[in-house]
């Protein structure tokens, strides 16, 4: 999967808790979440340079918040594991990210590289 269909992927299933999500989705999906939020701070530092206002980055937070859980709910799904575990994504930072996922179809969907073949 390359940035474009990550990017694609991760708005088209905004709210998308089922299924699964590759590495290679939710690595891109992390790069346009970092790229996004450092245009969002360079056009805040540019508007509101004397405030300690930033709207534009809160808006992008914002947008991108959701779906960003849900890339990596099905991420943890592509591991074979509940979506729950999310919340350790947050007190020991992805490890878990780079396990490669299961090989084949597991109880939350089919592999997602069997599918972009079809």
């Amino acid at each position: 999967m390359n940035f474009v269909e990550a990017i694609t992927s991760g708005f088209k299933n905004y709210v998308n808790f089922a299924g699964r999500s590759a590495r290679s989705e939710f690595w891109w999906w992390q790069l346009f979440f970092v790229l996004v939020s450092i245009v969002a701070g360079i056009i805040d530092a540019l508007l509101f340079s004397g405030s300690q206002l930033s709207p534009i980055s809160s808006l992008a937070f914002l947008a991108l918040v959701i779906p960003s859980i849900a890339v990596s709910v099905r991420r943890f799904h592509d591991l074979d594991k509940s979506g729950w575990w999310i919340l350790l994504l947050y007190l020991t930072w992805g490890a878990i990210a780079f396990w490669k996922g299961t090989v084949g179809p597991n109880r939350f969907g089919p592999d997602p590289f069997a599918v972009q073949k079809l």
